[in-house]
């Protein structure tokens, strides 16, 4: 449920936008009868406030002055200003401090609510960002707060939203650098219009061109119509430059002259466009070393590097694993309609022993994964991907479960059957709740045949082991503890067949 406080002097305005938002019952609302009166309310801490609905024209303090004191406070309270048409000027000047954006009175409740969800909408993008932990640089010097890593990332977000000027990504490839881009974008003055996103390293050099800044019908063979390209497509909004440490040294030159002069010139065309575009861009190239190698423009390069973030690799930030753990596992659940609630301490240990080449894309998909394969309300070792688990060097064996010693000691091949199953019926008795529910064996007194219970035991657990993992040989071979050469052997052996537990 979200947490609304609604500010005006008018009594009858603060009654008329609680009874809109009385709609839903997503929301829980409070009052405040002027800017003074809400500070006092979100400094107190005992409500903490998703969305301030706030009104510019108040006594004692306006509606700007309370703004920046809320922004100065949380940057990620959600404020939305509302506005008579003769205060519509300081409507504009509180949206360039940080205002998501306002509404003009009287409010129309339809209008309000889209508005909160887009605003909490770009809002939730920040909150996935800080996965990310990005760190801006601003003058030599790092911005990273003393608060909670959420402040950083809002601080961040929306100091970029107050400025116009170019924003340079940089980070290892899977580190989330075009989330961050849209997070920027869909938090500043330009959110209405459309963000736009080009990789520079899937397009043919002979095409960039006319993939930027579009072409005249017959400017080139095979150009039987005028085409717009991506900069005209993006008016008003953001492009979104990915992997610009990939783009071919002409067209260099050419979007240098497009951040300088704000002018773009189509192929074929005698006629200059005007820019008004926000460039993102973002590489995982290192662009000072491309310099004095001559394949990236130095002047390019203090273009774009206007303000930089940079994005750690996962391996570097391991002490954040949990955090980003738990956002994935919220993504899962309302993705998959599963009821996960955490992870497992041996699993979260297994996660920060890899070393994340794909980093935090590659750990999304190990979540993922594991979300498909968890039966139980945590995720745990066994559900993780076995290319996990080998290259970390973990095997199931180190902390076995009662079942799993139960399976070692017959496949170690137990002085007797009747050993087994005195093991297996104490797992039992200890972990109700197991995946593998194996049953003992009844062995007669006069038929204590070593090998014949023996086989009878293996052939019965591992046809137990495929009905629970439904005739998958590996995900049998790995949660039953059994190496896969010697399952195929015994399926073979005892004429199992597989597909009929699928």
């Amino acid at each position: 449920m979200l947490k609304v406080l609604v500010v005006d002097d008018d009594q009858g305005l603060r009654l008329s936008v609680k009874s809109a938002l009385a709609v839903t019952e997503r929301f829980s609302v409070d009052e405040a009868f002027d800017g003074i009166n809400a500070l006092e309310k979100i400094k107190a801490g005992t409500t903490k406030y998703d969305v301030v609905i706030l009104d510019v024209d108040m006594p004692r303090l306006n509606g700007l002055q309370t703004l920046r004191q809320i922004k100065e406070f949380d940057p990620g309270i959600i404020v939305i200003v509302m506005t008579a048409h003769a205060t519509l000027n300081d409507a504009v000047l509180a949206v360039k401090d940080g205002a998501f954006n306002y509404l003009s009175k009287p409010v129309s409740s339809d209008d309000l609510l889209a508005l909160i969800d887009k605003a909490v909408n770009a809002h939730a993008l920040i909150s996935n960002i800080a996965a990310s932990a990005p760190v801006m640089v601003e003058a030599g010097k790092k911005i990273i707060g003393h608060t909670s890593q959420m402040q950083k990332v809002f601080n961040i977000i929306h100091r970029l939203a107050k400025v116009d000027t170019p924003v340079l990504i940089r980070g290892a490839s899977g580190t989330g650098k075009e989330l961050v881009a849209k997070a920027i974008h869909y938090n500043s003055a330009r959110k209405d219009e459309k963000f736009v996103a080009i990789n520079c390293s899937a397009i043919p050099e002979n095409l960039f061109e006319s993939e930027l800044f579009g072409h005249e019908k017959g400017s080139f063979t095979g150009a039987d119509q005028r085409k717009i390209g991506k900069f005209q497509f993006a008016e008003g909004g953001t492009l979104f430059l990915d992997e610009v440490g990939d783009m071919p040294q002409l067209m260099q030159v050419k979007i240098l002259r497009v951040l300088q002069e704000k002018l773009f010139t189509p192929v074929g065309s005698n006629r200059e466009f005007p820019a008004n575009v926000r460039i993102i861009a973002a590489t995982n190239r290192p662009l000072e070393e491309m310099i004095k190698a001559g394949s990236f423009r130095e002047d390019l390069f203090y273009r774009l590097n206007v303000v930089p973030i940079f994005l750690p690799a996962l391996a570097e930030r391991k002490e954040d694993m949990d955090h980003m753990v738990n956002i994935f596992i919220k993504k899962f659940n309302q993705a998959h309609g599963k009821r996960i609630n955490g992870i497992t301490a041996d699993a979260v240990a297994v996660l920060k022993k890899h070393t994340w080449p794909g980093n935090i894309r590659e750990l999304e998909n190990v979540i993922e994964h594991s979300f498909v394969l968890e039966n139980s309300n945590l995720i745990t070792l066994a559900s993780l991907p076995e290319s996990l688990l080998i290259a970390t060097g973990t095997s199931l064996v180190e902390a076995p479960s009662p079942q799993e010693t139960a399976v070692n000691l017959v496949s170690a091949g137990l002085a007797n059957a009747a050993d087994a199953h005195i093991h297996m019926e104490v797992a039992e008795e200890e972990n109700d709740e197991a995946d593998l529910d194996v049953s003992g064996l009844n062995i007669d007194a006069h038929s204590l045949d070593f090998n014949a219970q023996k086989e009878a035991f293996e052939k019965e657990f591992i046809i137990k082991a495929l009905k629970t993992f439904k005739g998958r040989i590996n995900q049998t071979a790995l949660h039953a503890n059994i190496p896969k050469k010697t399952l195929l052997r015994k399926i073979e052996k005892y004429g199992i067949n597989a597909r009929d537990y699928c």
